[in-house]
C-alpha cells in the first residue's frame, strides 16, 4: 500500500521545514519501499510513500492537477477508477496517467468534497486545493485504511497514515489521555476518534474533514452510515444467488492488479469464500498462505488445505510454535499505541509470508460482523430474549445476586462458567454488551487504576462508547444494533487496524471484498432472521456457499486465530509479565494501583484465575511506554 503524511502551517508560520518532512515520510517508509517523495509549497508539506500496485511506472506522488493547483497524497484503491476516469475525460478532464490517484484529483475539481460518495475502495487521502487554500482528509466509508491528525498549539496541522509520523515533529504534545487508557484497558484498543494522546485524533471511518489554512480545524463530516432493514421479503434462495453474484463483484475488482496477487486461506467460512470466488475468477492457480500449529485446539491448516486443494492453488503453509512470541516487542512500534489484540502475531507472520509470494493479499474480514459470525452474538440474542421477558427491576437485583455469589470459575469447562452471563443479565442492553465483550471488567478496572487515575477520569466509563454507537444505530433489531456497534467500533479499531499495520510492517497490500461498501450495504438491508437461524450464525453465509466450499469447512465449530496467552504467563513469559507489571515505567505513571497489578499477576500464575487478556493489555501498554513514549521512568498524563 502507502504512507501518507503532511504538515499545513498557518499564514504566520510561512514555510514547511523540508528536512523534518522527509523524515516524518521516511518513518513510514515500510509502507512504501518502492518510491518516495515530499512536495513543498507556501506553508503547506506533503510527503508520500509508494508500494507500487497499479501503473507502476506513472504514479508518482503527490500527484497535481494540470496547473498544480491542487496536490494529493493518497493510500489506497479505487476499483471503480476506470468508469470514473470515463466520465471525468467526458467532462474536460486530461489525464496523464492510468492509475487511480489522478482520478481523485480530477473528481475533487469536478465534484468538491462530494467526490468521496463516488469512490468505492479502501482510502484515506490528503489533498491540497491552493487556489481556494483548503486541505482536504478523507477516510474510506469502513476505515480499511487509517489517517490521523493533530493541530499543534500555534495552529499547524499535521497528518499521516500512523501515528509515528506525527510523533516525529518536536512540537507534537505527547500527554496522555485518561480516557484512551480508560478505553483500551476496556476494549483492548482505542476507539476512533481517540488516539492514545489527546493531541492526536483519528479520522473517523466515512469522514472527511476541510481545513481552511489559518483557521480553526472544525469537526469532522460524516459522509456515509450504514443503513439496515428494507429487504425483509426476499426469499432464501433469491439472497442466495444474490450474495454469491454480488461477492464474486467484489472479489472480480479487487483483482486488478499490475504485481503478484493471492490470498489468506486461514480453512475459516470466509476466507474460503474470497478464495473459491477468485479461483473462478483466475485463469491461473491462486496463491494462497495460512499459518499452521502444532497444537490441534489451534491448528486449522487442514481445513485450509482442503480448500486448496479443490481449487489447485499453490498454496504456502508457514508452522508457527504457539510458544513464538517473538514479536511482543515489535508490535507496540507496529501500533504507534497500546494495542491488546494478541492475534496481531499470527497476523504479521501470515502478512510476511505471503509477501514472499505477492504484493497483494485478499482477506475475508468483515463476514463475521455482516453475518452474525461471532460467538457473542448468539449470546446477546439469548440475553435480550430474556431482558425483554423479565423486568429490569426483576433481572437486576437477582442476576446481580446471583453473579456477585457464582464462583468464578476459569478452570472449568465452558457451561460452568456462568458467571460473567449472570453479571450481563443484571444489566441493560448496552451494559450487557459492554460487559460480556470488555477485556478488564468494571471490577478489575476500578481496582486497578490509582486514586489519581480515577480522579482524572472524572467519571468517564468507556462504555460510553458503546452506548453513544447504540443511540445511533438506525434499527431497532437486537442484533442488528450490535452488528452497527461492532462495525462502528471493533471493526475499524480492532480488527482493520490490525490488518493494516501488520501487513504494512511487511510491505504487503491487503484487500477486503467483503467489506466493499455496496456488499455491506445490500448485506445490512437483509433481515438477521436469515443470518441467526436457531444456534447457526452466518445461516445465510453459509447456505449460499455450500456449492463453492464443503459442508466440512462451513459449518465446523469456528476457532479463530488465538495464542495461547494463558499459557505463556504461567511459561516462558511469566516473568516477562512479572516484570512488566511491576515495571518502575508502569509505576511512574500514576495509573496504577501497582499491588493490584502484582496480585493479577500472581493469581493468574498459580492457576487459580486466568487474567491472561488484562495481563497482556499491561503488558503491552507497558511495552508502548518504552519504546514509543519514551518514558524512562515517567510519563505525563493529561489532566
Amino acid at each position: 500500500m502507502c504512507g501518507i503524511t503532511g504538515i499545513l502551517t498557518s499564514p504566520r508560520n510561512g514555510t514547511v521545514d523540508r528536512a523534518l518532512l522527509e523524515r516524518m515520510n521516511d518513518s513510514q517508509a515500510h509502507r512504501g519501499p518502492d518510491d518516495g517523495d515530499v512536495f513543498i509549497a507556501d506553508g503547506i508539506g506533503l510527503g508520500h510513500r509508494r508500494l507500487s500496485i497499479i501503473d507502476l511506472s506513472g504514479g508518482h506522488q503527490p500527484m497535481f492537477n494540470e496547473d498544480h493547483s491542487v496536490a494529493l497524497v493518497y493510500n489506497g484503491e479505487i476499483y471503480n477508477f476506470q468508469e470514473l476516469a470515463k466520465e471525468l475525460t467526458a467532462a474536460g478532464h486530461i489525464f496523464r496517467t492510468h492509475c487511480d490517484t489522478e482520478v481523485i484529483v480530477h473528481a475533487w475539481e469536478e465534484w468538491g468534497e462530494d467526490c468521496v460518495d463516488r469512490f468505492r475502495g479502501m482510502f484515506a487521502f490528503g489533498l491540497w486545493d491552493s487556489r481556494r487554500e483548503v486541505l482536504f482528509l478523507a477516510r474510506d466509508r469502513l476505515g480499511i485504511k487509517p489517517l490521523y491528525y493533530a493541530t499543534l498549539a500555534d495552529g499547524t496541522v499535521l497528518f499521516g497514515s500512523e501515528m509515528k509520523s506525527l510523533l516525529v515533529h518536536p512540537d507534537l504534545p505527547r500527554e496522555i489521555d485518561p480516557r484512551a487508557v480508560e478505553d483500551f484497558f476496556a476494549y483492548g484498543y482505542i476507539p476512533d476518534p481517540k488516539s492514545i494522546y489527546r493531541s492526536v485524533s483519528k479520522l473517523p471511518p466515512g469522514h472527511t474533514l476541510v481545513i481552511r489554512r489559518g483557521a480553526s480545524v472544525p469537526a469532522p463530516r460524516e459522509y456515509w452510515d450504514v443503513k439496515f432493514g428494507g429487504n425483509a421479503a426476499i426469499r432464501e434462495e433469491e439472497a442466495c444467488e444474490e450474495l454469491v453474484s454480488r461477492l464474486r463483484e467484489a472479489v472480480r475488482i479487487r483483482m486488478i492488479a499490475d504485481v503478484p496477487l493471492g490470498a489468506f486461506l486461514s480453512g475459516g467460512v470466509d476466507s474460503s469464500a474470497i478464495v473459491a470466488l477468485m479461483a473462478g475468477e483466475s485463469p491461473d492457480p491462486v496463491d494462497t498462505c495460512s499459518i499452521s500449529f502444532p497444537v490441534a485446539s489451534h491448528d486449522e491448516s487442514k481445513y485450509a488445505r482442503m480448500v486448496s486443494d479443490r481449487y489447485a492453488t499453490r498454496h504456502h503453509v508457514r508452522e508457527v510454535d504457539p510458544y513464538d512470541f517473538d514479536l511482543v516487542d515489535s508490535l507496540a512500534n507496529f501500533y504507534d499505541e497500546p494495542f491488546a489484540d494478541s492475534s496481531a502475531m499470527p497476523t504479521y507472520r501470515v502478512c510476511a509470508l505471503a509477501r514472499k509470494h505477492v504484493t497483494v493479499a485478499l482477506s475475508g474480514d468483515g463476514g463475521d460482523e455482516l453475518y452474525v459470525g461471532y460467538r457473542r452474538y448468539r449470546w446477546h440474542h439469548y440475553e435480550e430474549m430474556l431482558r425483554s421477558r423479565l423486568p429490569g427491576k426483576f433481572r437486576r437485583p437477582v442476576f446481580g445476586a446471583l453473579g456477585a455469589l457464582y464462583p468464578k470459575l476459569d478452570w472449568a469447562p465452558k457451561v460452568l462458567r456462568a458467571k460473567s452471563t449472570l453479571q450481563a443479565l443484571s444489566r441493560d442492553t448496552v451494559g450487557g454488551y459492554f460487559h460480556s465483550i470488555s477485556l478488564a471488567h468494571d471490577g478489575h478496572r476500578k481496582r486497578m487504576y490509582s486514586q489519581k487515575m480515577h480522579r482524572d477520569l472524572q467519571g468517564y466509563h468507556a462504555g460510553e462508547v458503546l452506548r453513544n454507537a447504540f443511540d445511533k444505530a438506525p434499527t431497532d433489531d437486537h442484533l442488528e444494533r450490535v452488528q452497527y456497534v461492532d462495525l462502528k467500533t471493533y471493526l475499524p479499531g480492532d480488527i482493520l487496524t490490525k490488518v493494516d499495520r501488520a501487513s504494512m510492517a511487511t510491505s504487503l497490500e491487503v484487500r477486503v471484498p467483503i467489506l466493499d461498501h455496496k456488499f455491506v450495504e445490500w448485506s445490512a438491508s437483509l433481515p438477521s432472521s436469515l443470518k441467526l437461524v436457531g444456534r447457526e450464525q452466518k445461516y445465510l453465509f453459509k447456505k449460499a456457499l455450500e456449492p463453492l466450499v464443503s459442508r466440512d469447512v462451513l459449518y465446523r465449530e469456528k476457532m479463530g486465530f488465538a495464542v495461547p496467552l494463558s499459557q505463556w504467563f504461567r511459561g516462558p513469559l511469566r516473568e516477562r509479565a512479572m516484570a512488566a507489571v511491576t515495571s518502575n515505567v508502569l509505576a511512574e505513571t500514576g495509573l496504577f494501583d501497582m499491588n493490584y497489578t502484582s496480585r493479577l499477576m500472581e493469581q493468574h500464575a498459580s492457576g487459580s484465575s486466568d487474567h491472561s487478556a488484562i495481563l497482556w493489555s499491561l503488558v503491552m501498554f507497558e511495552s508502548f511506554l518504552r519504546q514509543v513514549h519514551g518514558a524512562d521512568g515517567g510519563a505525563r498524563i493529561a489532566a
